[in-house]
């Protein structure tokens, strides 16, 4: 993907940003929330599990009436069962494998935010300075070509880490 400054403008690929809308230029390290990853399979695990020893004791109480029909929806129930840990494993062994990134983000004085990526974390420091360069100097046009990365916010932890004590309802947004 190509990131370049032209014409007061920062392309990254096809999204253009106004110079003199951006906020904030910054690098950091992108990590996958590995230990959220395992919580949540550990949970759906125990959920899953849970749910079908309770609906398997239903159909073996339902047995005593109908042994037909009760046999059909205990194989089904933990089919099901068997689905849903397959799933819950594989997301969580895709984020527990997925690397860590070098990134860099172009915020705006609006709500967008732009990110992209590079092997080398110096490669991107230094665009830090040559954008930061360019909103100062209007006339500066330069042309470089980056990673792009598609992320889940689920998956990876981004942005600022801020540790808030006491109080009640804070949900990041000052009135």
């Amino acid at each position: 993907m190509e990131l370049r400054i032209s014409k007061r403008l920062l392309w990254i690929g096809t999204a253009a940003y106004p110079l003199h809308n951006i906020a904030r230029v910054y690098t950091f390290t992108l990590r996958p929330r590995r230990k959220d990853a395992v919580q949540r399979f550990v949970i759906a695990a125990a959920i899953v599990i849970a749910a079908a020893i309770t609906l398997t004791i239903l159909g073996s109480l339902t047995a005593l009436v109908n042994s037909d029909v009760a046999g059909g929806l205990v194989m089904f129930v933990w089919l099901g069962a068997s689905a849903m840990l397959i799933y819950s494993f594989v997301e969580m062994v895709m984020v527990l494998g997925g690397p860590t990134r070098y990134v860099l983000a172009v915020e705006t004085s609006g709500a967008s935010t732009a990110v992209v990526s590079s092997s080398d974390p110096q490669h991107l420091n230094h665009l830090v300075g040559q954008i930061s360069h360019a909103i100062d100097n209007p006339e500066t046009e330069f042309k470089f070509t980056v990673e792009s990365i598609n992320v889940s916010p689920k998956n990876y932890y981004f942005g600022d880490n801020v540790n808030m004590y006491g109080g009640t309802g804070n949900v990041g947004i000052a009135a």
